[in-house]
């Protein structure tokens, strides 16, 4: 029997890409969502959202192009590494995403092209430019010198780039360094682990939306406890022991996935550390 129809499911549950149908609203992730909602609604200009590895910022990102998927004022591009080596590289990629004539000669043909483009798209179109960086905390000192630059294209009403940096904690203390860019912020954002009844919540939110239709949680109360503590309630990291947990359990022909499974699963691990 598949693993998949041993447990009832349709598809994956606790894959770490990111899916927005497996995005889980816990408190920090909508909260953050609602409010970037909010500030690319009114061009607000520069959102920051800050968050340690694996607390769900790639998928909090997938879930925010979700929210405008049908609205074709709102025009999204997406950075997922930016770790370009000069300044002239940055440029291009930026004039190549936008869809830009890149025949130009230098960083200043670029800029003078940004700009006119999005005069044109922000102001005599009416469309609301987003770009969207993950990795942020990749972005070179440099680089948010242009995107600082970027920021100051606008009109009396509002910034003509809406900008949304997903990082780590460690790109706070960069970016204060450069000069009037946290001026700009109008939106900062750390996003938190789950506490525990999130974690719970959280694994059965992803068994029904992969397909899983029984009232009971193939987890129990105590191996949940277990997950949280192991995890420390970082999103990535509880995907990873549910998925082991569930092969364990189908191979070992379990119906449910008990404290003994995590334990095992938890001491390999210690194992392997060593």
């Amino acid at each position: 029997m598949s693993y998949f129809a041993t447990l009832g499911l349709t598809k994956e549950p606790f894959s770490t890409s990111p899916d927005p149908d497996f995005f889980y609203h816990s408190v920090s992730h909508e909260t953050a969502l609602k409010r970037l909602e909010i500030a690319i609604r009114l061009r607000r200009g520069l959102s920051l959202i800050l968050g340690d590895v694996g607390t769900g910022k790639t998928t909090l990102s997938r879930a925010l192009l979700q929210t405008f998927k049908d609205e074709q004022e709102y025009i999204f591009h997406m950075i997922l590494d930016p770790s370009h080596k000069s300044e002239f590289q940055f440029l291009l990629s930026l004039v190549k995403m936008f869809g830009i004539s890149s025949e130009f000669n230098s960083t200043l043909d670029f800029k003078e092209a940004l700009q006119k483009y999005l005069f044109q798209k922000g102001v005599d179109e009416n469309k609301t430019i987003i770009l969207l960086i993950d990795e942020g905390q990749k972005i070179s000192m440099e680089n948010l010198e242009v995107l600082r630059m970027l920021l100051n294209y606008e009109t009396n009403e509002y910034k003509l780039l809406q900008l949304v940096i997903m990082a780590q904690v460690e790109l706070l203390p960069r970016v204060t360094r450069v000069r009037n860019f946290m001026d700009r912020v109008s939106l900062k954002y750390t996003i938190n682990p789950l506490s525990e009844e999130e974690v719970k919540d959280l694994i059965f939110f992803r068994l029904k939306a992969a397909g899983y239709c029984f009232e009971n949680n193939i987890f129990t109360n105590e191996s949940i406890g277990l997950i949280y503590r192991h995890t420390s309630g970082y999103p990535r990291k509880i995907s990873i022991l549910c998925h082991d947990a569930l092969e364990l359990a189908v191979m070992k022909e379990r119906s449910v996935v008990d404290r003994d499974i995590i334990e095992e699963l938890i001491c390999e691990r210690q194992e392997y550390a060593r």
